[in-house]
């Protein structure tokens, strides 16, 4: 019988692995055990981070509205309110971005939410 070499796919398996956590300090780029540890932690905190980062712009988004408003003289809830009762169906991120980069449209939507 001719010789059989083992071990194709947990090699391949393994170098995946350390592909993933090229340039992870000390031994968890290099150590097999050590970096899989580390890319499940690593994992994780990105799908986390990744819900994170939503939070963070809409809290974002509403500090700039609140901004922009309160210098035309009305606060966040009552611009917010005024806009739903005036059926007025722009975003925060949208209004973010009107508030910031065009002032003068986005004191006419305030206008109409008085």
């Amino acid at each position: 019988m001719t010789r059989v070499k083992r071990g194709k796919i947990a090699t391949k398996k393994r170098k995946k692995i350390l592909k993933y956590t090229k340039g992870f300090r000390w031994g968890r780029k290099s150590k097999e055990r050590a970096a899989k540890e580390a890319l499940l932690h690593a994992w994780s905190h990105a799908f986390r981070g990744r819900k994170e980062k939503k939070r963070n712009y809409r809290a974002l988004w509403q500090i700039q509205i609140n901004a922009a408003s309160r210098a035309l003289g009305l606060p966040y809830n009552k611009f917010i309110s005024g806009l739903k009762k005036q059926n007025i169906l722009l975003d925060r991120k949208i209004l973010a971005d009107i508030a910031k980069n065009h002032p003068a449209v986005f004191e006419k939507i305030t206008q109409k939410t008085k």
